[in-house]
């Protein structure tokens, strides 16, 4: 077993060389959703103002998580020409496509992370989707990421952007349509939803979609395309990590035909796991010399410890601790990608079953629902946590903080009063949570 590793030793790992403050993509400082700089309020109430610092009206429909950099905080939407776009949450397996295809406006909007004052909204993109959404989707999906001199903001179809913190645009690049949908029902569109990461100058992509699936390369400074890999892949949702370990740097990508890792450098495939659940969105974990996957949908839902020295073909079925540390058939994630906190590893499914395992070797703690009350509660935000708590916020609107420990604990059930599905973010103590109408900011006034 791992040690418990101390909340000063957990900002080291968390941050690298970036401040505490910062939550510069997806899930935050190394895709980790850990932020241990200050502790999080425990309760709070948007509805009545308690603690709550400000809230901001967001115009259209986002569901891409904020991210912030020092005092400015960023966030994408498409607001469309006609009419308010529908989001329909909710627990259901309909597979159509919302009928909004009408002109949208693709917007990035800057905010002071202080007081919610909009500082510039830029329009980056004007006209109609090139493809359907879900209705539980929107056309806005992707976060953004920023290394503190330029922002990237990758709309699929729509095209990658890269501004500078002003909001001037830099560079601009097309890939074409990218149609994501279910590859059993290809008629089915379902809205691009693949963040870009950016790591040593480079901006990271990830395009799994009907047809000429890869991942690619390109300069941050020029939007020069460095490399392209192509992948035998369906569409998933999944954003890419970056995984630096003993044998080198890796992007630990999640799939279906083709979950794996590439070389940074060059973008060579370093190895490959096929199978899982035929639909994913986690995005890949990397802590204790371990990536973790999940994925569900279908006849399976696992969770795969894979160890970050593999290299080569790997089986997901027998027994081989050579390639894995651990491994679970059935009880993975949908829509949630995990969080590791200390030595524990934490799941929870789109229905709110939250699981607790020993992040070494899949000894599990516990397997609780997040809401005692009553079932029903869709949860599809990933979880974040100050390293002490961990919050997840539900899809009508309710914010569950719980303790970060191997007993199941929950702490508060807390009132937010509107649709939530973006990721939040942390950032000096204060959580960022995006509602389907507005940006809430948890923390002292």
């Amino acid at each position: 077993m791992f040690k418990i590793i101390a909340p000063t030793a957990l900002l080291i790992l968390a941050s690298g060389a970036q401040s505490a403050d910062n939550w510069p993509s997806f899930r935050g400082p190394g895709a980790s959703g850990v932020s241990v700089a200050k502790a999080i309020p425990v309760t709070w109430n948007v509805e009545s103002g308690e603690n709550i610092a400000w809230r901001a009206e967001i115009s259209g429909l986002g569901l891409s998580s904020p991210i912030i950099w020092d005092e400015k905080l960023f966030v994408t939407t498409a607001v469309a020409e006609a009419g308010a776009a529908k989001l329909k949450a909710g627990l259901y397996g309909n597979i159509g496509a919302a009928d909004d295809n009408g002109p949208q406006s693709w917007r990035l909007i800057c905010l002071d992370k202080n007081n919610g004052e909009i500082l510039w909204n830029r329009e980056l993109h004007h006209g109609r989707p090139a493809i359907k959404r879900h209705t539980k989707a929107s056309h806005a999906n992707s976060t953004p990421a920023t290394d503190g001199e330029r922002i990237v903001v990758f709309l699929g179809s729509e095209g990658l952007h890269c501004l500078d913190l002003d909001g001037r645009l830099v560079w601009k690049k097309s890939f074409g349509t990218l149609d994501a949908g279910y590859f059993r029902v290809k008629t089915a569109q379902w809205g691009f939803g693949s963040s870009p990461i950016i790591h040593q100058g480079r901006v990271i992509i990830q395009c799994d979609v009907q047809g000429k699936s890869f991942l690619a390369a390109l300069d941050l400074k020029t939007g020069e395309e460095i490399w392209r890999t192509g992948r035998d892949e369906i569409p998933t949702w999944s954003t890419p990590a970056i995984v630096e370990s003993k044998t080198g740097t890796q992007i630990a990508i999640n799939g279906f035909r083709h979950t794996g890792g590439y070389d940074f450098e060059t973008g060579k495939e370093i190895w490959k796991l096929q199978g899982g659940g035929d639909i994913p969105v986690p995005t890949p974990l990397h802590a204790h010399g371990i990536i973790y996957f999940t994925s569900a949908h279908g006849k399976l839902s696992p969770i795969y410890a894979v160890r970050d020295s593999v290299s080569g073909d790997i089986e997901a079925a027998g027994a081989n601790d050579k390639d894995f540390a651990w491994k679970i058939s059935r009880g993975g994630n949908y829509m949630q990608t995990p969080l590791v906190v200390g030595d524990l590893l934490f799941t929870c499914r789109d229905s709110g079953i939250m699981s607790c395992f020993d992040a070494g070797t899949g000894k599990r703690f516990f397997q609780k629902r997040l809401n005692v009350e009553k079932t029903g509660y869709g949860f599809t935000a990933s979880p974040v946590s100050d390293g002490r708590k961990i919050v997840y916020v539900s899809e009508d609107g309710y914010g569950f903080v719980m303790a970060a420990g191997r007993e199941f604990k929950r702490l508060a059930k807390n009132t937010i009063g509107s649709a939530c599905l973006a990721t939040p973010a942390i950032s000096n103590g204060r959580l960022y949570i995006r509602t389907r109408e507005r940006l809430v900011c948890v923390g002292g006034k």
